[in-house]
């Protein structure tokens, strides 16, 4: 992959690897917009109201954070992936399975593992880009940050 430019204080090798995890970072913010609208759609049962008003603002929220990977790759001299057949052909993670119409509690419990499966991955890239670049690092802390506080809805939810 060739860079446009290379960010004062970076190298060209350190900003590659950093675009190549913001890259899978941005893959995997994509689809979890995706997935959260299907459920959203597909939700049913005695709670539905609660739980269909409350993925809303969860997609929301994630596409802000994937459009904020891809300006961080731009920003970094990379070209940001975002068609279909891209994210598809990222995927690193488990297939979200979950479709049809089900329980409001079967959704819940399926984002809850996706977002284990996201959380973790995002974990791996922190760790990951700390040693590259402190700005990516950070703003996928962020972007944890509001991942932990979604999960924690759904699960104090069905607790």
């Amino acid at each position: 992959m060739a860079l446009l430019h290379i960010l004062p204080g970076l190298d060209e090798a350190a900003s590659e690897k950093a675009v190549a995890i913001l890259q899978n970072r941005l893959s995997h913010e994509q689809e979890a917009a995706l997935v959260l609208k299907h459920a959203h759609w597909n939700v049913t049962g005695s709670d539905f109201i609660a739980v269909h008003e409350m993925l809303d603002p969860q997609v929301a929220e994630v596409l802000a954070q994937a459009d904020e990977t891809a300006e961080r790759i731009a920003t970094l001299g990379g070209s940001p992936l975002g068609r279909a057949d891209d994210v598809v052909a990222a995927r690193t993670w488990k297939r979200f399975a979950l479709t049809g119409r089900k329980s409001t509690k079967e959704y819940l419990q399926a984002l809850i593992e996706y977002y284990n499966d996201m959380i973790a991955d995002d974990r791996k890239a922190i760790a990951e880009l700390d040693e590259l670049d402190l700005v990516s690092s950070n703003i996928i802390q962020d972007h944890v940050q509001q991942l932990e506080k979604f999960q924690w809805f759904m699960r104090s939810h069905l607790d």
